[in-house]
């Protein structure tokens, strides 16, 4: 590989990471158009790395490409949080159900450790909202079902968008803090139904506020 080659690819790798950040991160507004102009200028790159970078987003369904050729950032969008959600829901019961059948005592030690964490940090939104995506890879590292690991992390991918209105208020933060809680005690049980199902009801309720707040925001 050439150095103007190895250049490029550092350069669309980096405009990959940022422009997906950005997006992820709401900093790119949903529904705005972007331009590559602007884009290659901001990120200090030429445009052809942007441009791989883009296709890859697009690809990835975090940005999408109009009849027109415009690039424009996805909106918000209800569906997709419903979609998102129940398959989200789905896959974190059977994790768990898993989880609760091949737990070792150390496993189980480790996830009354997050959970503590989890309720020391309950307060403070990004550090709960982490300590909530922990717990739920670590479930899933105990389950270790490996193509429900690779389901879980395409669909975390899309729903980044979304996580951001799931714990934005204290009550809601104390609720998923509680469902942490339950589910690790049904794990500890090895009562694989119970952990199931509490797994499950904790995805839709994240759901629920995640489509509340859209609304809000929308509205």
């Amino acid at each position: 590989m050439t150095e103007k080659s190895m250049a490029r690819q550092s350069g669309g790798q980096y405009a990959y990471e940022e422009l997906k950040r950005r997006v992820l991160e709401l900093e790119l507004e949903p529904g705005a158009r972007l331009y590559e102009p602007q884009l290659a200028s901001d990120l200090d790159i030429s445009r052809t790395p942007l441009r791989e970078a883009l296709r890859r987003l697009i690809a990835e369904n975090l940005l999408e490409q109009h009849a027109t050729g415009g690039v424009f950032v996805p909106r918000l969008d209800a569906r997709d949080i419903s979609e998102l959600y129940e398959v989200r829901a789905a896959l974190e019961s059977m994790m768990a159900a898993t989880a609760s059948r091949k737990a070792t005592p150390e496993n189980v030690a480790d996830l009354d450790g997050i959970v503590a964490r989890n309720a020391a940090l309950v307060s403070f939104a990004d550090d709960a909202m982490d300590l909530g995506k922990t717990l739920h890879a670590k479930i899933g590292a105990i389950a270790d079902n490996s193509w429900a690991l690779r389901l879980h992390e395409q669909v975390a991918n899309q729903m980044a968008r979304y996580r951001v209105f799931t714990n934005h208020t204290q009550e809601r933060r104390d609720q998923a803090l509680a469902d942490h809680g339950k589910i690790v005690e049904a794990i500890r049980d090895r009562d694989a139904e119970r952990a199931a199902a509490i797994a499950h009801s904790h995805v839709l309720d994240a759901r629920d506020e995640a489509l509340r707040a859209i609304g809000n925001d929308l509205a």
